[in-house]
């Protein structure tokens, strides 16, 4: 931690820290609700829904993502107490119980006016950054519509390269290679999966500087994948051959994807004549139903059809080194609003992320009212 940050464990002007994650069902007749609030407006048939919640139905229609939001909130509870950060933390959700719009709310009762934002994605997208400040900027409307006052609401900034997110993947890639057979562990190549969107979303996410082919998301995934992939070799004096995959498509057919797809790499690399293969979930906080269905199921079996030896590290959790970066990046950013200098924590290529997101940042198709950036209407 930076002198800076160590200077003080003050968190002033913030008196309470939300965490916004997705949300998930927690049985099976959450399911095909759960599904209605995720695609609100788009009039999928329900019908059509029951057959998408098959992914949950195969987990009893539980999702895995409840559970872990649950146990960073007591790490990060844990990590601000053994620090002397006296910071209350609530969970608020997009689309399940606790719902964000109940939780602010409740916040906003207990006499807190000065909250940040710690959501669950860690780089910039129109899903993974935006849409969740449009979701903020909607239970306000709402706050402000039963005639609350409301708080002055900040996000912070993207995550993905500090030192807590990173450290623990790397941690997770090195005991995943040590876990494969030895004879094949050397020749193992890395697959760096994360979320695929649509290649719109991707060549207009982050800043407009950072517009273009794959814009911010890809660009800050890449980073990630070369620090872990680096800090590998260093540890292990082995250079193993990575890419950067998808996983998680959907949607329409005809609109492009970020590719290539897990599964169709799986069966690349097998004919390219590599021995082994471990997948690295870099782009998912905690091992969610994309993380269990779609690697732990969908591509692992295909590995095991392939004769393909697989291995599917950790995502980062809980881990207390992430909780520290939390705190870290609170009294960032907290040192950052009152004035005071501060050296921000990040790795990498890129540097660290803004903490405020600029106009046009991540633009969605249909221009909505987002908090917690330039643009927000709640200063």
């Amino acid at each position: 931690m930076p002198d800076a940050h160590a200077a003080s464990l003050d968190a002033h002007p913030y008196d309470a820290l939300l965490l916004l994650s997705f949300g998930g069902p927690e049985g099976p007749d959450d399911v095909v609700p759960f599904l209605e609030n995720v695609t609100r407006g788009r009039g999928i048939p329900k019908e059509r829904l029951k057959e998408v919640g098959q992914h949950y139905f195969l987990f009893g229609g539980v999702s895995p993502i409840n559970d872990q939001n649950r146990a960073l909130l007591d790490a990060l509870r844990k990590d601000f107490a053994e620090h002397g950060l006296d910071l209350p933390v609530y969970w608020g959700n997009r689309n399940w119980a606790p719902y964000l719009t109940d939780t602010l709310r409740e916040m906003v009762t207990d006499g807190h006016r000065r909250i940040l934002v710690l959501a669950t994605s860690a780089y910039a997208s129109y899903s993974g950054c935006r849409q969740y400040r449009e979701n903020l900027a909607e239970s306000l409307a709402a706050l402000a519509a039963e005639g609350l006052e409301l708080p002055k609401i900040d996000k912070l900034r993207h995550y993905f390269n500090h030192p807590g997110f990173v450290r623990p993947m790397v941690d997770g890639v090195l005991k995943s290679l040590a876990d494969l057979p030895e004879d094949v562990r050397d020749g193992a190549h890395i697959a760096f999966s994360t979320h695929s969107i649509p290649t719109t979303a991707a060549d207009t996410s982050g800043p407009l500087e950072d517009h273009g082919d794959g814009g911010a998301y890809v660009k800050q995934h890449l980073d990630v994948a070369r620090l872990i992939a680096d800090a590998v070799r260093e540890e292990t004096g082995v250079d193993h051959p990575w890419q950067l995959v998808y996983q998680s498509r959907s949607g329409a057919p005809h609109i492009p994807w970020l590719e290539p797809d897990i599964c169709d790499h799986l069966e690349e690399r097998h004919a390219a004549g590599v021995p082994a293969v471990v997948m690295a979930p870099i782009g998912f906080v905690s091992d969610h139903m994309e993380v269990l269905y779609d690697l732990d199921t969908e591509a692992t079996d295909k590995a095991a059809e392939l004769g393909l030896p697989v291995r599917r590290s950790a995502t980062v959790g809980a881990d207390p080194r992430f909780a520290a970066a939390v705190r870290e990046l609170i009294l960032e950013r907290a040192a950052d609003e009152s004035g005071r200098n501060v050296t921000p924590c990040a790795l990498g290529a890129l540097g660290p992320s803004h903490d405020l997101c600029p106009v046009g940042c991540c633009p969605a198709r249909a221009p909505k009212p987002a908090a917690a950036g330039a643009d927000s209407p709640y200063a």
